[in-house]
């Protein structure tokens, strides 16, 4: 007879919160992390690839040129220009999706935003790589918003990222992970 599972048996997840107050009007922001027409810039100089942004939508984050795919998943909420909820999946890493969870709320001078990423499981490099990559993203987010452009030392990570490309694995090619394929 199987033993039952029990709840100690399944894997300690983390949540990873990023908070930022970005001077610039809430569509600005809303803009900036839905935009398909262009890289977002705040997003690792990716280009979010979608055949549709509302619940069950497939997403890819793809590099510049198209070649590679980093992150895939499926929208969960779309609530323009509040909440933008999808999970998570890093291509070249074989650790289960997470959820991210993007949030904007108008206050005086300008927006909240906060990036939630939960589900993430402890001591995972997806848990590793998120966490650092949140602090990143909401930062630059703000950089982006408030004067046009990221960080030095931001753009020069991405021109380093752009220089190292041929190093990733080929797992990663665009062409394994279609927009019809769901996640």
């Amino acid at each position: 007879m199987p033993s039952a599972t029990n709840e100690s048996d399944a894997p300690k997840t983390e949540t990873a919160v990023f908070k930022v107050f970005i001077r610039g009007t809430i569509d600005a922001v809303w803009r900036e992390i839905t935009r398909t027409d262009t890289v977002q810039t705040c997003m690792f100089n990716m280009r979010l690839d979608t055949n549709g942004l509302k619940p069950g939508g497939q997403i890819r984050m793809r590099s510049k040129d198209g070649k590679y795919t980093g992150v895939v998943g499926e929208v969960l909420e779309f609530n323009p220009p509040h909440k933008y909820v999808h999970t998570f999946l890093m291509t070249q890493l074989d650790d289960p999706p997470s959820k991210v969870t993007h949030e904007l709320k108008a206050v005086t001078g300008g927006v909240e935003y906060t990036l939630t990423h939960e589900g993430l499981i402890v001591g995972t490099k997806t848990a590793k790589q998120a966490t650092q990559g949140g602090k990143l993203i909401a930062n630059t987010l703000k950089a982006v918003v408030e004067t046009g452009r990221p960080s030095f030392g931001v753009r020069f990570l991405y021109r380093l990222i752009r220089v190292l490309q041929f190093l990733t694995p080929k797992r990663c090619r665009s062409e394994n992970w279609p927009l019809d394929k769901k996640i």
